[in-house]
């Protein structure tokens, strides 16, 4: 392919209720869109950041500032590109991995249509619909906590993910067992909130069947997880501790965690993330994929990697309605607690334009 240029585009999307983590309150999604043209196709990649660097140490606008600086004239060297060219061009720009990964997922979209082949076939998809959890922020009490899993659990999700901090986590897991029993699929995700000091205060967790505890500790205490995988029976789950196929294999390795949650922005992009998806495998550890309140254009591509045969916990991949009334592409609706992979080249989607203008900030044009 010859690439002609690349279309950075920032949208605010409404959440439909707040979303409360442990580090952060949203009630809009800020997201960057990052659109390649080539000579004959177009491809579409989402940047998975946050408004700030809460989240992660990446940003919107610092990711559009790093595309604009450096990683599209860096894409813009090779005389043909392919999503193989995409990060040996980027390599010599140290982390962003975000912003890397919107941009070799847009050249992967376009290069998949340019070859007639779908995201889900060409990344090794054994499954034509994927399993669907649905995660809940922290409730301002229980009742409202209660009323909100009741509510998924009627529209058909398959896995219930509550998120926890300090003063919110015992409480709201035992409620959620007590009022809807041992067999709704439950996890945690404490976004790094807790300490290895809180080890005894987690193993309070253990009694009430959790498929895991996601991401307990800082994300570079990688050996703090291991000893805290030593003090508490239920699962460990590495989220922002794992960066990259090297880093999967060297916590699975210490003994850091027994699940993995692969979000494609996270590690760099979906040819990474399939390679932790295969040392995962390799290592007989069950990966799931994660989400970052994706329009439809990230969900369609998340939804074709959790097809992969190694993703046997349902993820993140909830409906377009979880979040967003309107989505900026024709939406992903819940049936039987599944959603189809979609099928059509590249990502098998595309936006709406006139639900995506209604949402745009600003657009900028990066010409080769």
């Amino acid at each position: 392919m010859k690439l002609v240029g690349v279309e950075l585009r920032r949208i605010a999307m409404p959440l439909v209720a707040p979303f409360r983590t442990s580090f952060a309150t949203m009630t809009t999604r800020e997201i960057l869109l990052v659109r390649v043209e080539t000579e004959d196709h177009e491809g579409y990649g989402e940047c998975v950041t946050m408004a700030d660097p809460l989240y992660s140490s990446e940003y919107t606008a610092g990711a559009a500032d790093v595309l604009r600086s450096y990683l599209v004239p860096a894409l813009a060297a090779p005389p043909d590109l392919d999503p193989w060219a995409v990060a040996p061009a980027l390599a010599a720009f140290k982390g962003h991995r975000m912003a890397k990964a919107a941009l070799e997922t847009a050249v992967l979209d376009a290069w998949l249509r340019s070859h007639d082949l779908s995201m889900g076939q060409w990344l090794g998809a054994t499954a034509d619909r994927v399993p669907a959890g649905v995660s809940v922020g922290i409730m301002d009490s229980i009742p409202a906590l209660l009323d909100a899993v009741d509510g998924y659990l009627s529209e058909g999700y398959l896995r219930i993910k509550l998120k926890i901090e300090p003063g919110w986590d015992v409480a709201p897991v035992r409620a959620v067992r007590e009022r809807f029993g041992d067999d709704v699929l439950l996890q945690v995700d404490a976004n790094t909130a807790y300490t290895l000091a809180d080890a005894a205060q987690l193993a309070r967790l253990d009694p009430y069947g959790l498929l895991l505890i996601e991401q307990p500790l800082d994300e570079e205490d990688i050996r703090g997880h291991a000893e805290l995988a030593r003090q508490v029976r239920t699962p460990i789950c590495l989220d922002e501790s794992i960066v990259s196929a090297r880093s999967a294999a060297d916590a699975i390795a210490m003994g850091a965690c027994s699940v993995v949650n692969i979000k494609p922005g996270r590690v760099g992009g979906y040819l990474e993330a399939r390679r932790i998806h295969d040392v995962c495998a390799a290592n007989g550890v069950p990966v799931w994929c994660g989400g970052m309140l994706e329009t439809g254009l990230g969900r369609a591509a998340n939804v074709a990697l959790a097809a992969l045969p190694g993703f046997t916990l349902p993820g993140d991949t909830s409906a377009s309605d979880r979040y967003y009334r309107t989505d900026i592409t024709e939406p992903f609706v819940l049936r039987d607690g599944h959603l189809d992979v979609p099928r059509g080249p590249g990502l098998g989607i595309s936006p709406v334009p006139g639900q995506l203008a209604e949402v745009t900030a600003s657009t900028e044009w990066i010409g080769r």
